[in-house]
C-alpha cells in the first residue's frame, strides 16, 4: 500500500494523555454527586456556568416564557426540521414488528419491543448551543414511545437558551432542566434529591460528557460513545479543493479537538485542498476554534487507488464520511465502519446535522467499528418469550431439555425439564436423572 501523510495530527500519545485527566476530572466529579446529590450539582453549575436558581427545573410557565423569545420564522424551521427527522423516525418504527411463530406444533415463540421508560436527553451548550440534537433525542424518544422524557441543556448567557428550549418542548420532553456538563448527564444518571433517576442517557456532548456516559454505563444504559465531533472527507478529482476544504472547516469549528481528514487520491486535490483550508482560515468567523482543531486533529491522506483509500476510512471508522467521487455507491456498498454516509457533492455533513432528517447522534472514537448512530430503535428494548400449549410440545421439549442440562451437570435444571415429561408426557423419569428418549424408554 502506498500511502503518504501530507499532514498527521498530534501523535495518539499525546491524545491518550489528554484521555487520562479527562477520565480523572470524570470520576471525582460523578463521585461527588453521588455523595452530595443537589449540593454537587449546585456547585458544579455555579462553578461552570455561574448558574444556580432556585430550582434548574422549568415549570410551564418558564418554558412558555422562553418561547415567547424564538422568532416566529426560527419556529416555522425547527417545526419543518422536526418533521423531517419525526417522518424517518416514524419509518424506522415501523421497520420494527413484533413477531409470534410456531416453531414445532404447540411450541410459541415471540418478541416484543418495548420502549425504554425513561430517557435523560443531554443537549450540548459550550460555545454552540445545539438545538438540534433536541429534535434528534427528545423527539425521536417520543416516536419510540418512552413514558418519561427528561431533557437538560446549559444555560447560555445565564439563562435558558430560548430555541433549545422551544425544540425540547415541540419534541415532546416531559421534564426540562437547564444543567450543563457531568452534573448534568450525572444527574439524571444517578439521581439527586429533586431529580429523579432515569434508565438511559443519550446525546452528544464534549470529552467530559461522552466520558460521564462511559463511567456511568451499566448504572444506566447509553446511547453511544458520541464525543468530539469527527469528519472525513473522501474525494477524487470529481470535486474541488473549495468544496473539500469548506467541508472539513464545517466540522472543525466545534471544538478545540474535532478530528477532520481528507483522505485522496490526488496530490493535486490534497496541496489545493490544503492552501484553500489556510484562505478560508483567513475569513471564517470560527476561525479561532477551527483553526486549533486543524492544526492539531487534520490529516492529509495521499492513496495511489481507491481500495486503500476505503481501507484506510474503515479502518479509521469516522463520525461522518463525507464521500465525493466517481463511484460513491462502492463505497455505499463497500464501508462498513463508520457512524453516517454523505454520498455525492450536493450532500453534505451540515444538513444531516440540523435537518435532513436523519439523526445525527453518531459514534465517535471509532465505536462505528460496532454501533450506529442514535435512532429510534436505541430506545426500543427487544424482549422475547415463549409459550408451550399442548401436553405433546411440553413432554417432547422437555425430554431434550433434560438431557442437554445432565449434558452440563445442572441437575435441577434437568428436573424442571423432567417434571414436564413426567406430567404432560405420562413417563416416569427417575429425580436427578436425564429423561430417555421416548422411543428408548418404550
Amino acid at each position: 500500500m502506498a500511502v503518504e501523510h501530507l499532514k498527521r495530527s498530534k501523535p495518539a500519545a499525546e491524545k491518550a494523555e489528554e484521555d487520562a485527566k479527562v477520565r480523572a476530572v470524570v470520576e471525582q466529579t460523578l463521585d461527588d454527586i453521588r455523595k452530595r446529590g443537589d449540593a454537587a450539582v449546585r456547585d458544579l453549575s455555579l462553578k461552570f456556568d455561574n448558574y444556580a436558581p432556585e430550582s434548574f427545573r422549568l415549570t410551564q410557565s418558564e418554558i412558555e416564557a422562553a418561547m415567547q423569545n424564538v422568532s416566529a420564522r426560527d419556529i416555522e424551521d425547527i417545526q419543518f426540521a422536526q418533521t423531517q427527522i419525526r417522518s424517518f423516525a416514524e419509518a424506522q418504527r415501523a421497520s420494527m414488528t413484533d413477531i409470534e411463530v410456531e416453531t414445532l406444533p404447540g411450541v410459541i415463540l415471540g418478541h416484543r419491543n418495548i420502549p425504554v421508560q425513561s430517557v435523560g436527553c443531554y443537549v450540548p451548550g459550550g460555545k454552540f448551543p445545539m438545538v438540534a440534537s433536541a429534535h434528534m433525542s427528545v423527539l425521536t424518544a417520543s416516536v419510540a414511545g418512552v413514558p418519561r422524557i427528561v431533557a437538560a441543556a446549559p444555560p447560555v448567557d445565564g439563562k435558558p437558551h430560548p430555541a433549545i428550549v422551544a425544540a425540547m418542548q415541540m419534541g415532546g420532553a416531559h421534564e426540562i432542566y437547564v444543567l450543563g456538563g457531568i452534573q448534568a448527564v450525572g444527574a439524571m444518571a444517578i439521581g439527586t434529591e429533586t431529580i429523579q433517576p432515569v434508565d438511559m442517557l443519550v446525546g452528544p456532548g464534549n470529552a467530559f460528557v461522552a466520558e460521564a456516559k462511559r463511567q456511568l454505563f451499566g448504572q444506566v444504559g447509553i446511547d453511544l460513545l458520541a464525543g468530539p465531533t469527527e469528519t472525513m472527507v473522501i474525494a477524487d478529482e470529481t470535486v474541488d479543493a473549495e468544496l473539500c476544504a469548506t467541508d472539513l472547516l464545517g466540522q472543525a469549528e466545534h471544538g478545540y479537538n474535532s478530528p477532520a481528514c481528507l483522505i485522496t487520491n490526488s496530490r493535486k486535490l490534497a496541496e489545493a485542498t490544503m492552501a484553500e483550508i489556510e484562505r478560508l482560515l483567513g475569513v471564517l468567523p470560527t476561525a479561532e476554534t477551527a483553526s486549533i482543531s486543524w492544526r492539531d486533529y487534520g490529516d492529509v491522506i495521499l492513496c495511489d487507488t481507491y481500495d486503500e483509500m476505503l481501507q484506510i476510512a474503515n479502518d479509521m471508522a469516522y463520525e461522518h464520511v463525507q464521500v465525493m467521487t466517481d463511484r460513491d455507491d462502492w463505497f455505499l456498498e463497500n464501508m462498513h465502519s463508520y457512524g453516517a454516509l454523505f454520498l455525492g457533492p450536493r450532500t453534505n455533513v451540515a444538513n444531516g446535522d440540523k435537518v435532513i432528517g436523519t439523526n445525527h447522534t453518531l459514534p465517535t472514537k471509532k465505536a462505528g467499528r460496532y454501533t450506529g448512530g442514535l435512532w429510534v430503535g436505541k430506545f426500543l428494548k427487544t424482549h422475547s418469550y415463549q409459550k408451550v400449549t399442548t401436553d405433546d410440545a411440553a413432554a417432547m421439549v422437555g425430554e431434550y431439555g433434560s438431557r442437554l442440562c445432565m449434558l452440563e451437570g445442572f441437575v435441577g435444571h434437568a428436573e424442571q425439564c423432567n417434571i414436564r415429561v413426567r406430567r404432560y408426557g405420562g413417563r416416569n423419569v427417575p429425580y436427578g436423572a436425564a429423561a430417555e428418549p421416548l422411543d428408548a424408554a418404550e
